[in-house]
């Protein structure tokens, strides 16, 4: 088995707050997608973000260690990478600060899974067949404990591994690949809203 990409904790709960903005969160994810990017760049994959703006918010990332300049250029013309494949942080901390700046990250990560889902929706007449055919979503309902459902999130994370260290791995992808999200959200059914 591989070992696990690398990973960013965020324990402070300026950096969670900070990282809980959409296009922080967005400018981030191009990143891990393209390699990369300089704010121009960054700008025109958004569609809906001044270059002065993606610069800011890359200057905010790199202050709680998401990015980093990845050498060459200046200025908005100077290149910025992701630190890491992924961005984790405890989900219930013990803290009252750390909690309360956790909900407020976890709730735009949901709010962005919804947005991505609903674009989808939105162009899907647009796509091939077969991409028609691959994507969706769906859900099922699992009986198992908290250990059960972590080892199961677990044997989740193996079986995509291959898939995400593709991109690094630097050999050519098979013809046809495209990024794709998967959302995993494993949450009780027993909580009424």
């Amino acid at each position: 088995m591989s070992e696990p990409p690398p990973s960013v904790r965020l324990t402070d709960p300026r950096a969670l707050r900070a990282y809980a903005h959409p296009t922080r969160m967005a400018l981030v994810g191009l990143l891990r997608v393209h390699g990369p990017l300089t704010a121009t760049r960054a700008a025109e994959l958004l569609g809906t973000e001044s270059v002065a703006s993606c610069s800011f918010h890359l200057r905010q990332l790199a202050k709680y260690g998401l990015v980093e300049e990845a050498g060459g250029g200046r200025g908005r013309e100077k290149p910025w990478q992701a630190t890491a494949a992924f961005t984790s942080w405890d989900s219930s901390p013990a803290d009252p600060e750390q909690a309360a700046a956790v909900d407020t990250l976890q709730r735009a990560v949901l709010d962005g899974y919804f947005a991505r889902a609903s674009a989808w929706l939105a162009h899907r007449a647009e796509e091939a067949p077969e991409w028609n055919e691959a994507a969706g979503f769906g859900d099922t309902v699992v009986h198992v404990t908290a250990g059960e459902l972590l080892e199961l999130q677990a044997r989740i994370e193996e079986l995509t591994r291959p898939f995400v260290e593709r991109r690094s791995a630097g050999a050519e992808p098979p013809e046809g690949v495209r990024a794709v999200q998967l959302m995993q959200l494993a949450v009780p059914t027993d909580v009424r809203p």
